[in-house]
């Protein structure tokens, strides 16, 4: 499953970086991170993530470690999914690409394995992608 925000906003990437590049800043804009919490003592840079959606009284989360794979700053930042135990889990890929020079073209791609609790909560969480832009953009201008 893909879930993609293709944007332009009118500053270049060196100021939209920011945003992109700390998981801990998502909750901000993204609604679908409820909460991203660095991990101390780490050989490399970790958040404990959570994923949050809700419909109507109902609500689920999920937690996942993220781990920074790719810092090509201010043009491509990926996240992975590296849980510390030595279960199996799921694949998930967060890649976020800035491109442009006075204004930038930000893609961000979360990618995962499998279904993500239920085609109900799915489409709500595509609503919540499309309404992250909105508030991307508005942090972003209040620069």
């Amino acid at each position: 499953m893909d879930l993609v925000i293709d944007m332009e906003l009118p500053c270049p990437p060196s100021e939209v970086v920011a945003f992109v590049n700390d998981l801990s800043d998502y909750p901000r804009w993204m609604g679908l991170v409820h909460a991203a919490t660095p991990q101390a003592n780490e050989s490399e840079p970790a958040w404990s993530v959570e994923l949050r959606a809700k419909v109507g009284p109902f609500a689920r989360s999920k937690r996942l470690r993220m781990v920074r794979t790719v810092d090509e700053s201010p043009n491509h930042v990926r996240f992975e999914r590296k849980e510390s135990d030595t279960n199996a889990h799921g694949t998930w890929i967060l890649d976020a690409r800035l491109d442009g020079t006075t204004t930038t073209r930000l893609t961000v791609r979360l990618q995962y394995e499998g279904r993500l609790w239920s085609s109900v909560v799915e489409r709500v969480l595509r609503d919540e992608v499309e309404r992250s832009k909105e508030r991307l953009l508005a942090l972003v201008s209040a620069r």
